[in-house]
């Protein structure tokens, strides 16, 4: 089952869209808005499930899918952590800050708590007003949580998983040095964050979802030029069952919580860091990893972080080719322009 919100008021319109993202059918008479639904997942789930397979054969009133009309799924959530279950990106960034990385990060997950108040739509601009910031994408994979009680295990948190989602969790790199700084975490450095159009139950992954992770290449394009096709499932340190139980060892999580697995990143065939796609490599998630990997091998980062008219993508398609979860395309621009 894939669901949507339709742009419209703070919290959007629920919809459920078809497999093929061509079409949708209004799930107003369920629940108003996803959180709603999520708020009574017992009872709403059936109905939608129901309204999907009809909309599969088309015996409901449907309409086009247009993702442009389309909010986050959830246009503003209870809580949204993100995790950085992929160390080989944490050694890397943490290298290029002459930071030290503990033993214990290949062993206890790292999160923060970001904003959550107000995300930004998938075709939404990335709203920059100082190029000097550091403006970075972050390609990510990010689930939706029904309520999880305080202390879950690993195996509670995984049957909590409603939803799955792509991210792009928009980083301001020179910011984030002074902020840790300070011991308190980020703040001013992870602005608003921006989802897929379509949120997808992990049943209707298929094969994609097991071992509580997505599986799957993750697209990442940079001014029409591919950037990363990591594979969301490999060297993905802890899965989502982890992070949940992590996030739920001294709280209950809400439902509609969302959980992020931090930025999608793979090592090289020998174990190394990966390389561009030009060189035959899978790329990155993000501009920081490449900038990392530039400094270790020629002395300096050349590729400079976003930059006002700078346009990022990020999608998954299946085996067949077909868009999962529609794209995040976002063109950095200065607020209010």
């Amino acid at each position: 089952m894939k669901l949507a919100s339709l742009k419209g008021g703070r919290d959007g319109r629920l919809v459920v869209v078809s497999n093929d993202l061509a079409w949708y059918a209004p799930a107003d008479a369920i629940a108003p808005t996803l959180q709603a639904a999520l708020d009574d997942w017992e009872r709403c789930e059936p109905l939608l499930r129901g309204l999907a397979e009809s909309l599969e054969h088309g015996a409901v009133p449907r309409d086009r899918f247009h993702e442009h009309e389309a909010h986050s799924p959830l246009p503003r959530a209870y809580q949204w952590a993100d995790g950085s279950a992929y160390v080989n990106h944490v050694a890397l960034v943490r290298k290029a800050r002459a930071a030290e990385m503990p033993d214990s990060f290949w062993t206890d997950p790292l999160m923060y708590q970001g904003g959550s108040d107000g995300f930004l739509a998938p075709r939404d601009p990335i709203p920059l007003k100082d190029e000097a910031w550091g403006c970075d994408l972050e390609g990510e994979i990010a689930v939706v949580t029904g309520d999880v009680p305080l202390g879950a295990t690993r195996e509670e948190g995984l049957a909590a998983v409603r939803l799955v989602m792509l991210v792009n969790d928009v980083s301001l790199r020179n910011l984030i040095p002074a902020e840790l700084a300070k011991n308190f975490g980020f703040f001013q450095s992870k602005p608003a964050s921006a989802f897929s159009p379509v949120a997808v139950t992990p049943d209707a992954l298929g094969d994609a979802w097991k071992d509580g992770k997505l599986h799957g290449a993750l697209q990442v394009e940079l001014n029409g030029k591919s950037f990363g096709e990591a594979d969301a499932g490999v060297d993905m340190t802890f899965d989502f069952g982890t992070l949940i139980a992590h996030a739920a060892k001294t709280r209950a999580l809400s439902a509609g919580t969302i959980i992020g697995s931090g930025t999608v990143s793979n090592r090289d065939a020998d174990g190394g860091p990966g390389k561009p796609i030009d060189q035959g490599g899978l790329g990155y998630s993000c501009i920081a990893e490449v900038r990392t990997v530039e400094t270790l091998l020629a002395g300096e980062a050349k590729t400079p972080f976003l930059r006002h008219g700078d346009t990022v993508r990020i999608e998954m398609r299946d085996a067949k080719r077909h868009s999962i979860f529609g794209a995040i395309e976002q063109t950095v621009a200065v607020p209010g322009r």
